[in-house]
């Protein structure tokens, strides 16, 4: 993939920093949607913490996973297309204001 710039390492770290919050997030929210709610919905579960208990773990851990996966996933294809795009055509440089003072190229 070659050589990455000092910009690149600091998106990757804030876009790693980013999943593991955003994992975090939800499977606290998975927590809690298991704990507290689903013995409300489904009224046999009440009563029965260790079945409760094993539920909220396990969804827990398989929507922080999956929503780390899914971030640095979405990440990882941004990066390789924005990589293989080419430079367009008027980049910076090369349309100049006609006249000077002026910010419109088109002035």
């Amino acid at each position: 993939m070659g050589r990455r710039t000092q910009a690149e390492r600091d998106a990757m770290t804030t876009e790693i920093g980013f999943a593991l919050f955003a994992g975090a997030v939800m499977a606290g929210a998975a927590y809690f949607g298991v704990t507290e709610f689903l013995p409300d919905v489904v009224g046999s579960l009440r009563g029965r913490e260790d079945l409760l208990r094993h539920l909220s773990a396990a969804a827990t851990v398989v929507v922080f996973v999956a929503v780390v996966t899914i971030v640095l996933t979405r990440f990882r294809h941004a990066l390789r297309t924005d990589r293989r795009a080419p430079a367009p055509p008027d980049g910076p440089g090369e349309a100049r204001p006609s006249r000077p003072g002026r910010t419109n190229p088109n002035s």
